[in-house]
């Protein structure tokens, strides 16, 4: 399936817009309680595929099929900035640890370094042979990773724009990527049902996480980064011990199919994008706390503020929508 993933993509965005929902949904169990509507909500002229903050919690960064990246100002989600400069849709955007530069990630087959501060593009990282997917910044902001419909994950010198090492594992095209906290562990998400662990100073394959049955769209560490979690299109969410590659536990809600993941900063709460609405997962019991719903389309992308209180989120509906988040006791 790798090298058709951008058609096969651009279907299921077609399917899911006229749905609302990704493929053979499923109802069981009991609703969690419903929570507050959305506190602002902004727009981009076509869906809304990534969403990211900065590290000081004032800017918001959003990737979009329009093939812009717009920058808005937290809390108010005024609008101050739209950059232009990819040719193919905005597919994923990160914030360097400090707050001064943003990658964006798209369909055109490159990664483009914007400086947050001028609004200039300060490199294209070129190298991509297929539509890239996916892009992160590690902790220490010297590397950033990319990977595309081709199952090949590339880490560059930000500094340089040079490659530093090509990694190669995965079957199918790679979706999500995460470090965890510490800058150890890169961890890849992908078409083949599969999370991979790399250490990330030397792109070496440490682990194959098996476990999911349909291909895996998310991925996220705990801010402590002993645990990851992965969502996946066979409507699960599992929960990973790092440290010893197994599976600490399984999360399912009803007619929840999660696209994205991410976790609280206390990581109490695991928020999870998907049809029309978003959830948030009590970590410690395994149960769905509560509904954000009022998209229309899927959610892609989600994202904690800095306090914990704020969540934003990313839909095909081309909104970006900021909810109000009460943390657990």
């Amino acid at each position: 399936m790798a090298g058709s993933g951008k058609h096969a993509r651009l279907g299921l965005l077609v399917w899911w817009v006229l749905a609302g929902s990704s493929p053979n949904s499923a109802v069981a169990g009991d609703e969690p309680e419903a929570g507050n509507g959305p506190s602002a909500t902004m727009t981009h002229a076509d869906a809304v595929r990534s969403v990211a903050l900065s590290s000081d919690g004032k800017l918001l960064a959003s990737g979009s099929f329009d093939k812009t990246v717009k920058l808005w100002d937290l809390p108010s989600g005024k609008e101050l900035a739209t950059l232009r400069g990819h040719t193919e849709p905005v597919v994923s955007v990160a914030f360097s640890p400090d707050g001064k530069t943003l990658a964006s990630a798209s369909y055109d087959k490159t990664v483009t370094l914007w400086d947050v501060r001028t609004r200039k593009e300060l490199a294209t990282l070129k190298g991509h042979e297929l539509a890239v997917n996916c892009v992160a910044f590690a902790p220490d902001g010297k590397t950033v990773a990319s990977a595309d419909d081709g199952a090949v994950i590339i880490l560059w010198d930000v500094e340089t724009g040079k490659q530093r090492a090509t990694l190669r594992g995965h079957k199918d095209w790679v979706s999500a990527l995460a470090y965890s906290s510490d800058g150890k562990v890169l961890a890849s998400a992908s078409w083949d049902k599969t999370v991979k662990l790399w250490e990330a100073a030397t792109g070496k394959e440490q682990a194959t996480l098996r476990g999911h049955y349909h291909w895996v769209s998310g991925l996220a560490f705990s801010p402590d980064g002993k645990t990851l979690a992965s969502s996946s299109s066979d409507k699960t969410i599992v929960l990973w011990d790092v440290a010893d590659r197994s599976e600490i536990a399984t999360l399912k809600g009803r007619q929840h199919t999660p696209d994205a993941v991410a976790f609280s900063p206390d990581g109490k709460t695991l928020a999870s994008g998907g049809e029309k609405r978003v959830v948030l997962w009590d970590v410690k019991t395994g149960e769905a706390r509560t509904i954000l719903a009022g998209h229309t389309g899927a959610v892609k992308s989600v994202a904690f503020s800095k306090d914990g209180k704020t969540l934003v989120s990313g839909s095909l509906d081309k909104t970006i929508r900021l909810w109000g988040v009460t943390p657990p006791e």
